[in-house]
């Protein structure tokens, strides 16, 4: 059995693509209609085991999204393992259940977009 090393490579939130950082900061302000822009028209986010596909059900998650509670966004780390896959961990901590969640916000890139998002533990 071959087993494949992914390298990557520790980056700051300068370095990150402009498309993530505008996409961040947009849905941490709540702002579907600039987090959706980052969006490609055919894009997918996979969250809590739920995926939606395309722009106009990627508005519908983006507006719906952890509303039920309170929370803060911090960003803590992040990484590149190439110039289309990012991995952004972010700090939740906030009314939910267990109070503080560090996800990890997974990006694949097309064409300065975002075709692919996972939010995952």
């Amino acid at each position: 059995m071959t087993t494949h090393n992914i390298e990557s490579t520790a980056t700051g939130w300068n370095a990150l693509p402009a498309v993530i950082r505008t996409y961040l900061t947009a849905h941490r302000a709540r702002d579907v209609a600039a987090a959706i822009s980052t969006f490609a028209a055919e894009a997918t986010v996979t969250d809590e085991g739920h995926t939606a596909h395309g722009r106009e059900a990627i508005g519908t998650w983006l507006a719906s999204a952890g509303t039920e509670y309170t929370f803060t966004t911090e960003f803590t780390a992040a990484t590149t393992r190439d110039a289309a896959h990012f991995d952004v961990l972010q700090r939740l901590v906030g009314d939910f259940p267990g109070g503080v969640a560090d996800l990890h916000y997974r990006f694949t890139l097309a064409d300065n977009l975002i075709s692919r998002l996972v939010i995952e533990p």
